[in-house]
């Protein structure tokens, strides 16, 4: 039977950070399913269709890697996809308490499930896609964080905004 893990997010954008999230459970599991949240609390910057359609070409090369949508509780889509993985990439000890807390809340509904928790390159550790919006925002350099197709199109995003 196949290791399938999940790993979800707002992925709003995605970045280099989370690509080696991506990579780093690739070399653990069979398939990792990368699923945009459609149902995320945060104002996006791109739609959900914008952000699917970046990340597959993030990750077109990288086999065993599928990109998909979810919209509701996530313990659900994993049932619905025969996971029992969750991945999450953790930056620093204050991403712990927020991730130890929804760990806990799924394990409660799903008690099968089992979160792993993945340390990104140090280059990326204090890398957040509001951190990056932000950068990009003023017109700063954000090239070495974000994957070519997604730098692109923050650069049309952002460069709209200033127009108007």
């Amino acid at each position: 039977m196949p290791r399938i893990a999940v790993y979800p997010g707002s992925f709003d954008p995605i970045t280099n950070g989370h690509l080696d999230i991506v990579r780093r459970a690739r070399r653990l599991f069979d398939r990792v399913i990368l699923t945009v949240a459609a149902n995320s609390s945060k104002s996006s910057t791109f739609s959900v269709a914008e952000r699917v359609r970046l990340a597959k070409a993030c990750v077109a090369g990288l086999g065993g890697v599928e990109v998909d949508t979810f919209d509701g509780l996530l313990v659900d889509y994993l049932r619905r996809k025969g996971s029992r993985v969750i991945i999450r990439g953790v930056r620093a000890v204050s991403d712990m308490e927020y991730e130890f807390q929804m760990a806990s809340m799924n394990r409660a509904i799903y008690p099968e499930v089992e979160s792993v928790f993945l340390m990104p390159d140090e280059r990326y550790t204090y890398l957040s896609s509001s951190i990056i919006k932000e950068v990009a925002r003023m017109g700063a350099h954000v090239e070495d964080y974000l994957p070519v197709p997604v730098l692109a199109a923050v650069k049309r995003r952002f460069a709209r905004r200033k127009r108007k």
